[in-house]
């Protein structure tokens, strides 16, 4: 009676463990796949943005540093070989994007044109997928990171070396307001 207590007690550990290792490989998987979410999201605002660009430079042919920015971050972002540089080439191109979209703004001509309205409108709602994506991957991320710091999973999460994931966070640059001078 007196053995039984402890195997007891070393398979309830066991037990728990495994279940605990279990629910950080979950955790972990769920921020891989929103982070995938992001990356598609993203691939999908990229594949737009040649149209828009050549679109524009047929109306705006002098704003070339805005039309450089946009493609100079794509460029990065498809060159990026981890999520980090992935995350902050976006952030760069979403900055870029938004001066590109504000220079936009002082061509009549531009505005007028249904393939840039079209575009446009593809961009917007593509931006806006991509933020509830970010809002979605910070939240899985901060339930993952929770778990490697809080007694009792954080033994495990050491014990198999789990690694904090990053947040998508908004560079300064995004956070500035836009002026656009002519």
């Amino acid at each position: 009676m007196i053995i039984i207590i402890p195997i007891a007690l070393v398979i309830l550990l066991l037990i728990w463990g495994v279940a605990a290792y279990n629910r950080l490989i979950t955790e972990r998987l769920k921020v891989q796949t929103q982070w995938s979410q992001i990356d598609v999201a993203l691939k999908q605002r990229f594949d737009l943005i040649p149209n828009l660009v050549e679109t524009i430079k047929g109306y705006a042919a002098h704003e070339k540093e805005a039309l450089q920015a946009v493609t100079d971050a794509r460029s990065r972002y498809l060159s990026a070989e981890d999520a980090q540089g992935q995350m902050k080439a976006s952030t760069e191109l979403s900055g870029a994007m938004s001066r590109l979209m504000a220079v936009a703004e002082y061509y009549p001509e531009l505005k007028a044109n249904q393939n840039f309205l079209h575009l446009q409108q593809q961009i917007s709602a593509m931006e806006e997928k991509l933020a509830n994506y970010r809002q979605f991957y910070n939240d899985t991320v901060l339930r993952y990171n929770s778990l490697l710091v809080t007694v009792p999973t954080d033994l495990i999460a050491g014990l198999f070396h789990f690694q904090k994931e990053e947040f998508f966070k908004a560079e300064e640059a995004e956070k500035a307001v836009i002026t656009v001078k002519f």
